[in-house]
């Protein structure tokens, strides 16, 4: 009985403070040399434009997916996937792709809000678009990867992988995706990036906790990143009032029809499969009979 109790004791909050902490000075470190690797590989471009082009965004976001996925393997003290929930829930082939377009729905209304309001030549999302309309051919194709894939696989294995699989062993549900999603937010280190990644962190975060697994979360965050990519470096942004009024309401109600489809097709599931696993789990069985 008491092997049972030290199983279920919740664990403590500041090691995922602590990870947080080690995740940003670790981004820092690692951001220094790869502006070290741009100017090195490019020393004929001006400072200015190798950092803020093409090669330093790719560099950029190397470093930090690099930064995160070593944060988040070294503080859950293993490598194997079902300690991040990086193996498969409650979502089904269909659910999956309801997530997905709920995640591109979500992410255009956000883009049409940004315009509508004026704010689409804020922040630094300006300079990403910016950098991105450099991409063709390989370039490109690298981008996808870098930006989409890596950057995209790394965020959610740190964010809801590691972090609010740990917090919802001390917090409830609710208050494990906000904290979250507010950290996810954060981490842009811009208040109009930071707020747009915190609404898409409570939706990617909802998701998580919805199927039991951080790889649906994966998989949206993979591809809204992915078709940013592509459409940043193809069209640039989608300007004019009436066009994003349009793209905005037709977002929104694609958005909630998706929301309400994920409810209403996901299983029901006892809490302690949601929220044990492992040892933890076989002891509550044990104890129930």
């Amino acid at each position: 009985m008491d092997v049972g109790k030290g199983l279920f004791e919740r664990p403590r909050l500041w090691p995922v403070v602590l990870s947080c902490i080690t995740a940003f000075v670790t981004i820092v470190a690692f951001s220094f040399v790869a502006v070290a690797i741009v100017r090195s590989l490019y020393p004929d471009l001006p400072e200015r434009a190798a950092l803020e082009g093409l090669p330093g965004l790719l560099a950029g976001s190397i470093a930090s997916s690099v930064a995160f996925v070593l944060t988040a393997l070294i503080a859950s003290g293993s490598a194997a996937p079902a300690s991040l929930r990086l193996v498969p829930g409650r979502e089904t082939g269909r659910s999956l792709l309801l997530a997905i377009v709920g995640m591109l729905a979500l992410g255009q209304t956000l883009d049409s809000l940004i315009v509508l309001a004026g704010l689409a030549h804020h922040g630094n999302i300006v300079l990403i678009r910016q950098a991105l309309a450099q991409a063709a051919g390989p370039d490109l194709f690298l981008a996808v990867l870098v930006v989409g894939v890596l950057a995209g696989s790394a965020e959610e294995i740190f964010f809801r992988g590691y972090m609010q699989s740990r917090l919802v062993q001390r917090l409830p549900r609710g208050a494990a995706v906000l904290v979250t999603a507010f950290c996810f937010g954060v981490f842009h280190l811009d208040l109009l990036h930071g707020l747009l990644a915190l609404i898409l962190g409570l939706y990617l975060g909802w998701l998580t906790e919805l199927t039991g697994s951080a790889l649906p979360a994966v998989v949206c965050h993979v591809v809204n990143n992915a078709l940013f990519t592509i459409l940043a470096a193809s069209w640039g942004a989608v300007e004019g009032r009436e066009v994003n009024v349009a793209l905005g309401a037709a977002g929104a109600v694609v958005f909630a029809a998706t929301v309400l489809l994920l409810l209403r097709a996901a299983p029901a599931a006892a809490p302690e499969s949601a929220w044990l696993s492992g040892v933890a789990l076989r002891v509550w069985k044990r104890l129930r009979r």
